[in-house]
């Protein structure tokens, strides 16, 4: 199993590498997206500008992989980029889902979030098969995805509650760092290369 990373100067990139790779999957590292009809899987990994990251990916490429119902995966900084716009700039998202990313107001909370916090499952989902109801996971954040509907599998709260983990079809994403995740997290990667899989 082939899964393309892209490297749009984010960081975590060689983190989610290495936690794919012990989940068993082979990954390549990818800027320009050339080579996704030859990958099974697409990742988009986190920490970074939305506007740098918007500037630099090949979206025409990644929405035809994904309308060929290719599997992707969005880290952190990855899921936001599935959103038309974010609050941190002017860039342009993916538009995979309706909704903005917006930035955390400070209610008593520090921003960034910056730790472990609980994800509270909300529908079934191949990505948190297995999964408590009420798991720890490592965030890194100071953008949240403000969307709702169905495509919401699991919340997390934090000042607001917020989508933590979104899923529709063969796209799929995670607002925390499932590779810092402990355990919840490399159960996440390991139902996600499944779906791969399938």
């Amino acid at each position: 199993m082939r899964i393309e990373i892209f490297n749009y100067g984010a960081g975590n990139l060689f983190s989610i590498q290495a936690a794919l790779r012990k989940q068993g999957a082979k990954t390549a590292l990818t800027k320009d997206g050339k080579r996704l009809d030859r990958a099974d899987a697409v990742v988009l990994p986190g920490v970074g500008s939305f506007n740098q990251a918007a500037k630099m990916l090949p979206m025409q490429r990644i929405r035809d992989a994904v309308d060929s119902g290719k599997p992707l995966l969005g880290v952190c900084l990855g899921l936001q980029l599935f959103f038309s716009k974010s609050e941190e700039g002017a860039g342009r998202g993916l538009a995979l889902f309706p909704g903005e990313v917006k930035r955390f107001r400070s209610s008593g909370v520090k921003v960034p979030q910056i730790g472990w916090n609980t994800l509270t499952v909300k529908r079934e989902s191949e990505l948190t098969e297995g999964l408590d109801e009420e798991s720890w996971v490592y965030y890194v954040n100071s953008f949240y995805p403000a969307t709702k509907g169905e495509w919401v599998v699991a919340t997390t709260e934090y000042g607001v509650e917020f989508p933590a983990v979104v899923s529709q079809k063969s796209v799929y994403g995670t607002q925390f760092h499932p590779e810092k995740s402990g355990e919840a997290g490399g159960l996440i990667l390991k139902n996600f290369l499944r779906a791969v899989k399938r």
